[in-house]
């Protein structure tokens, strides 16, 4: 059955237990798609996710793709699944006829973002668009029906040239736009997530925040990915990474190691909400899952 995420995060508050959810993005070709619906999602949905989320390509690319497949895992699979929206390359029109096709799918839950603009740059403001997220999150609320998250940034966003807490009092203003829960960008350092969830809570913002989590699975990759979305690499984790070099292999156990030990920290620290970016791979989830005892 599909459900609101905010109902999800109250319900799971009064239990105790933990809400686990995954992250998956658009296929490229068509083997990935089978790939992805015929042996990764039948094992992750073993784990009982609470929920999961699909993004949107850069600059809406991947926009019908995203629908789509929302609708087919909610439909096949009965998992409650989001669909990410963006601002980039959207008009309030264009935005309108895409959450209304995202009503007549049943789909419930949407990811309130800013968006990357294609092929980098910076962000340009399309002519009757919005310029920020709290915009969308807003006309969202005010069309009413769906749960609404937004993203976090727990180093601070890296466009924000005003240092992370201004980052964090914009993320206030969304919530108080009407984000039902915040869904963190990537971190290694548990440091920075309590900062900033600590900073958030001074600010009054009392919505759920899940932490985003994500497993190693090679150097090059994960390098590429932290030096794009600004989150920085512990010096004990990037000389564990330079001693391993290009062994793919041997970097994925680290990975899963690593998190393992990251998410027992956070479920110490009373957090419990752990959203995992999986990379559209089930392995290490897997593995960190098992490890935690929250298969």
């Amino acid at each position: 059955m599909v459900r609101f995420i905010r109902d999800i995060n109250a319900e799971k508050m009064a239990s105790g237990r933990p809400v686990i959810s995954f992250e998956f993005f658009p296929f490229k070709t068509d083997e990935g798609e089978r790939n992805f619906f015929e042996k990764t999602l039948p094992t992750l949905n073993t784990l009982r996710p609470d929920f999961c989320s699909v993004t949107y390509g850069a600059g809406g690319s991947t926009r019908d793709k995203t629908l789509t497949i929302v609708d087919r895992i909610q439909r096949d699979f009965g998992l409650t699944t989001m669909a990410h929206l963006t601002c980039v390359n959207s008009t309030q029109e264009e935005l309108r006829a895409v959450v209304e096709q995202a009503r007549s799918l049943g789909i419930k839950n949407l990811l309130a973002l800013r968006g990357d603009p294609p092929g980098g740059g910076e962000f340009q403001k399309t002519n009757g668009g919005f310029e920020y997220s709290f915009e969308l999150v807003r006309f969202l609320r005010e069309l009413g029906g769906f749960s609404i998250g937004t993203a976090g940034f727990p180093e601070g966003h890296i466009a924000c040239k005003e240092g992370k807490q201004v980052d964090w009092q914009r993320l206030k203003s969304k919530v108080d736009c009407g984000a039902d829960f915040v869904i963190t960008q990537l971190f290694f350092d548990n440091r920075d997530y309590f900062e900033f969830r600590d900073h958030l809570r001074g600010l009054g913002v009392t919505a759920p925040i899940h932490a985003g989590i994500i497993a190693i699975q090679s150097a090059a990759q994960i390098k590429k990915f932290s030096a794009l979305c600004g989150a920085k690499l512990p010096e004990r984790l990037l000389a564990r990474l330079e001693a391993l070099g290009a062994d793919d292999a041997a970097a994925t156990e680290f990975g899963i190691e690593y998190a393992t030990e990251q998410c027992q920290e956070l479920l110490r620290a009373g957090e419990k909400r752990l959203h995992f970016y999986t990379l559209n791979k089930a392995h290490s989830t897997v593995r960190i899952l098992q490890n935690l005892g929250l298969t």
